[in-house]
C-alpha cells in the first residue's frame, strides 16, 4: 500500500518539540514559525471539534485535548542543545527502547535526527526510518548522515496524516515530545498501525501534564491517562510506563498480534 507521511515535525505536526517549549519567541519568529507549518485541511470525520485557539494551541480538539502549535525548523538548534543530554537523558531513553539488532525502527518527528543517530548503532543490521514533514529538517539530517558516514538512517518525508512507510514493516516506532503537535493524530496513528508488524511496539515520550513543576507549556505536555486513551482509540494496547527519565513519561504500546 502506498501512502505518504508526515510526523515529522513541521508540524510533526510532528515535529520534535523544540524551541518554543521553554521560551517565548518574538513576533517575527512567531510569524516565521507559522509560515513554515503545513496548512491544515478541513476535517469531515467528526473526530475533532474546534474552538477559539488558546495562546499555544491551534483550537483543534481531539478527545478533550487541544492540539498544540508546532515547532518549525528554525528551532532546530534547540533540539541539539547541549543541556538536553543532562536534563532529558536521551542515553537512558535509547537504552530502554525494546530493540533487536535487525529491527526496522521509525523515528516519527525525527527533526535533525538527534535520536535517530543515537539509536542507529543499536540496530546494526536494521534501519532507522527518520520521518519528518519539514524538508528543511530532512536536509539537515542528510548533511549529518554524510558527515558521520551513517548508512542505516533513511530520511523520509511524511504528511500530516501519514508517515509514508511500507505496510507491516515497522518493528518499533517512537515519538519523542512530538505526538502532542500532530495536527491529525487519529489519521497519523491509524496509518502507523498499518505500518507496524503484528506485535510491533510504539513508544510515546511526553512531558507529564500531571507535574506542574516541569517548566514546559501546558499544551506541550500530556497526562498518561490521555495518552492511553488516544492510543487505545486506534487499537494499540498499553504495555507499560517506565519512570527512569528525569522529566518525561516513557509509555510503551503494542499492536495486537492477530
Amino acid at each position: 500500500m502506498s501512502r505518504f507521511l508526515v510526523f515529522g515535525t513541521a508540524g510533526l505536526a510532528l515535529l520534535l518539540a523544540a524551541g518554543g517549549l521553554l521560551y517565548s519567541f518574538g513576533p517575527d519568529e512567531r510569524r516565521a514559525r507559522a509560515a513554515s507549518a503545513p496548512p491544515d485541511t478541513t476535517d469531515t470525520s467528526g473526530v475533532y471539534s474546534q474552538r477559539a485557539p488558546s495562546r499555544n494551541g491551534i483550537g483543534k480538539v481531539y478527545m478533550g485535548r487541544e492540539i498544540s502549535k508546532v515547532m518549525g525548523h528554525r528551532g532546530a538548534n534547540w533540539l541539539e542543545r547541549p543541556a538536553r543530554a543532562e536534563k532529558e537523558r536521551p542515553d537512558l531513553l535509547v537504552d530502554s527502547l525494546p530493540l533487536g539488532p535487525s529491527d526496522t525502527v521509525a523515528d516519527i518527528g525525527a527533526g535533525t535526527g538527534y535520536l535517530s543517530f543515537r539509536v542507529a548503532p543499536r540496530v546494526p543490521q536494521g534501519n532507522i526510518l527518520a520521518v519528518d514533514i519539514q524538508p528543511e529538517m530532512l536536509n539537515m539530517m542528510r548533511e549529518r548522515i554524510d558527515e558521520r558516514g551513517v548508512d542505516n538512517v533513511t530520511p523520509i518525508r511524511g504528511t500530516v496524516t501519514d508517515p509514508q512507510l511500507p505496510a507491516d514493516s515497522v518493528d518499533l516506532a517512537y515519538m519523542v515530545d512530538a505526538y502532542h503537535e500532530f495536527s491529525h493524530p487519529y489519521e497519523m496513528m491509524t496509518a502507523l498501525m498499518e505500518d507496524l508488524t503484528p506485535g510491533g511496539r510504539v513508544v510515546l515520550v511526553e512531558y507529564p501534564r500531571e507535574d506542574p513543576s516541569i517548566p514546559i507549556k501546558t499544551l506541550h505536555k500530556m497526562t498518561e491517562a490521555q495518552a492511553k486513551k488516544e492510543m487505545r482509540a486506534v487499537g494499540l494496547e498499553w504495555v507499560e510506563t517506565k519512570d527512569m527519565l528525569p522529566r518525561q513519561h516513557f509509555m510503551v504500546f503494542r499492536k495486537p498480534v492477530e
